[in-house]
């Protein structure tokens, strides 16, 4: 997954990284997925706890490799004077101190470490786990961005569904007053119009901030620092492979690419060598160590010696200690075990919810289609009526208001099923 989306930052280019996103184009969604790869504080942050990872199991690991330590030493001491009595009474005295040099060079490998070995590898699939909560995170990222960029998506569609709203209210308004003038209308009909042409003003300048909103929430998806006007592509979210499969099948795919899992598998994994490192403590220890030394008066007078040896260590008794970190190390396992379960579950909510969602928002779709398409028939038939003088002002007022809702509803409607189908991709795992 994390190669796909890295494949698809180089793919939309770094021109992007230059702000405002949307200086030389219309941005589309792949470009905005690309900035937040190249922006979002939250990856960085991810990327550098995966750093830190690899550097503890670089510490884990060193107690398996050669120790090797130089020493060098030069002092001196106070002259002292001891008497001796020789044989027939006589006394004799002995001075001793002065100057003395040593440089020892110490090495030590570890044969037999079991405890050692565990802990490394505890923190190998730490190490791990980590990498895979930062596909996660990346995941997570990615989804942001692709909700943040279909509402902004929406809010456009939803500033032009007003545009188009005050253009009818405009020209209804031209009609109004033309009747009126001649007197085929009343008075009220003009005062609802321009009532009407009002409204209809105050939703566009709603939904004209609305754009603006979502383009700095776009903004704050990708990491960026940006102005928010912008355009957009007209790109969408197609339809998701296997969307409408059982929800065995899409499980067993979720739970098989999804990086929360793997990172919590991992988790179990670091906990069962933590355990094992634990019941190493019974074990004994192996050690190889040695020493070359040079040792005299001067630097220049120094006398070589060596020595090599292995060491065998075994705790025979503790006070119980191995025992109690035994049965943390096991209880933290169970812990580790209820979380991984709770996760899977987890995931099976989440797939569910997101099918259900694609298949809810697909049939709001439809409906919400045939609607629109419904309401302008309506308007159509309530403008004729209207100019023939069959109809109303407050029956040609409720058919633009219905127009106007139901194109409002089928913009919502395709940003509610493209979501639905980003969720989906989320919850499975997919790029």
């Amino acid at each position: 997954m994390r190669r796909a989306l890295l494949l698809l930052a180089l793919v939309a280019g770094t021109a992007r990284a230059q702000l405002p996103p949307g200086a030389d184009g219309p941005l589309t969604l792949d470009q905005a997925v690309a900035a937040a790869l190249a922006h979002q504080p939250q990856l960085a942050g991810a990327r550098a706890q995966v750093r830190a990872a690899q550097a503890r199991t670089t510490q884990a690991t060193s107690g398996l490799l050669p120790q090797v330590s130089g020493t060098a030493h030069a002092g001196t001491s106070n002259t002292t004077t001891t008497s001796v009595t020789l044989p027939g009474g006589a006394t004799s005295t002995v001075t001793s101190g002065g100057q003395s040099w040593s440089f020892h060079l110490d090495a030590s490998q570890a044969l037999f470490d079991a405890g050692t070995w565990m802990r490394a590898s505890a923190s190998r699939a730490s190490a791990d786990a980590q990498a895979r909560t930062e596909q996660a995170t990346l995941a997570t990222v990615v989804l942001n961005v692709r909700s943040a960029w279909f509402s902004a998506s929406a809010a456009r569609d939803l500033v032009a569904v007003a545009k188009d709203s005050l253009a009818n209210k405009e020209q209804h308004l031209k009609q109004v007053q033309g009747f009126v003038e001649v007197g085929t209308r009343p008075e009220i009909d003009l005062a609802q119009a321009r009532a009407d042409r009002a409204n209809a003003r105050v939703v566009l300048i709603s939904a004209e901030n609305g754009l603006a909103t979502s383009h700095a929430q776009l903004n704050q998806a990708m990491g960026v620092v940006a102005g928010t006007d912008y355009p957009l592509a007209p790109d969408t979210f197609g339809a998701q492979p296997g969307e409408d499969a059982s929800i065995e099948t899409l499980m067993q795919e979720a739970l098989a690419a999804r990086p929360d899992v793997a990172a919590q598998q991992k988790v179990r994994d670091a906990q069962q060598a933590t355990l094992r490192a634990a019941q190493a403590g019974y074990l004994p220890t192996v050690g190889a160590n040695g020493q070359i030394a040079e040792t005299g008066p001067r630097a220049d007078d120094t006398r070589r010696s060596w020595n090599a040896g292995l060491t065998l260590t075994w705790p025979l008794f503790q006070g119980f200690q191995t025992r109690g970190q035994t049965a943390e190390a096991e209880a933290n396992l169970d812990a580790v075990d209820a979380t991984l379960e709770a996760l899977r579950q987890q995931v099976r909510l989440e797939v569910e919810q997101a099918q259900l969602g694609v298949r809810a928002a697909k049939a709001s779709l439809e409906a919400t289609h045939e609607a629109s398409l419904n309401t302008r028939e309506l308007l159509r038939l309530a403008e004729a009526r209207y100019q023939a003088g069959l109809g109303n002002a407050i029956e040609l007022s409720d058919a633009q208001v219905s127009a106007t809702n139901a194109a409002a509803q089928e913009v919502q409607a395709r940003f509610t099923l493209s979501s639905a189908r980003a969720q989906l991709a989320r919850a499975l795992g997919r790029s």
